[in-house]
């Protein structure tokens, strides 16, 4: 049986004022957490993931965005960047508040697996935030709110499985991206199967695969374009993680240049068997686009405001025609 699927803002990163932030090229009427409620609800899903930063400060109108997403059959899920721990005591008590079960986060702002770039490492940065996590466990015990982790291109299956152990608890988990595993050399499915229960909640999104001399670019698409095989991931969070939230991401409007045919971007992780990345190669040799076609987004391109605001809508509906096609909605 399919997940649960919703809707996460950030499929619109143009649109919601993420992309272009400070320059004249940023949406000039960016969508609120009461359009995105409308969106989901317009396709038939069932939740909507909300950034933290995009809900209103008034307790009325936060009652009246849960009533509203209540009564058309959604739940809410939260999201919050790299988070301090007085960040953690305020979303917890929030997302319950709301209804929702499941709290993002992220462990870095690293993208394209370039995690030597981190001041004081990688190690330091993972174990700087899970120790922020575990002192917060019991504030999310006491709420009955997961607090999932997102692989945001930093972090491998090593580095999550051992974020959960050293965590601990029944309220950590995993939000896993589903595609992002290649940005870190591995492959998507073989992380989800070895996720398994630990999966809290998905991100799902699809990329095309561009070749480099560096390496590959991840190119968004609609779910079902690209590399992802969406039924052999339905069918493991079936089986391993029931429970487990979706919700549609199709991510940043740039490509992500993911450099691992070059000697610094290893810096940033450990010993590894060549082995380990081989069923990552064999999915980008199996997807790979011609050499000579243009990799570029409407972004990238120059695109104005009325094809950006196009190109985010049909990805949208595109993805949401596919997801019917499987029996997903």
């Amino acid at each position: 049986m399919p997940p649960r699927i919703g809707l996460s803002a950030y499929s619109f990163p143009w649109r919601c004022g993420y992309a272009g932030a400070g320059t004249e090229r940023v949406c000039t009427q960016p969508l609120g957490a009461d359009d995105l409620v409308r969106l989901a609800a317009s396709h038939g899903l069932g939740s909507a993931e909300i950034p933290i930063s995009m809900l209103p400060d008034d307790p009325a109108r936060l009652r009246a965005l849960r009533a509203r997403a209540e009564a058309a059959g959604m739940q809410l899920a939260l999201d919050l960047a790299v988070p301090e721990v007085a960040d953690l005591e305020r979303a917890i008590p929030l997302a319950a508040s709301l209804g929702a079960r499941v709290l993002r986060v992220m462990i870095s702002t690293t993208l394209e697996g370039a995690r030597a770039q981190i001041p004081g490492g990688w190690d330091a940065q993972l174990a700087l935030i899970i120790e922020r996590l575990r002192q917060t466990q019991p504030l999310a015990a006491q709420h009955d709110v997961i607090v999932a982790p997102e692989n945001h291109q930093d972090m491998t299956l090593a580095d999550m499985l051992h974020l959960c152990d050293a965590v601990g608890g029944d309220h950590i988990g995993i939000t896993l991206d589903a595609v992002n595993p290649l940005a870190v050399g591995e492959e998507p499915l073989r992380t989800a199967r070895a996720l398994g229960h630990r999966i809290a909640n998905v991100h799902l999104k699809d990329y095309r695969i561009f070749p480099s001399s560096s390496g590959y670019r991840l190119v968004r698409c609609a779910i079902g374009d690209g590399v992802l095989d969406v039924p052999g991931l339905f069918a493991i969070l079936a089986e391993q993680a029931p429970r487990a939230t979706c919700h549609i991401e199709l991510a940043a409007i740039q490509a992500r240049h993911i450099r691992l045919l070059e000697d610094d971007w290893w810096h940033g992780f450990g010993p590894r068997d060549a082995r380990e990345i081989l069923p990552a190669l064999r999915l980008v040799m199996l997807h790979v686009r011609p050499a000579d076609e243009d990799w570029r987004t409407p972004w990238e391109r120059g695109a104005n405001a009325e094809a950006l605001g196009r190109y985010e809508t049909e990805q949208l509906e595109q993805t949401a025609a596919y997801l019917r096609t499987i029996g997903a909605l």
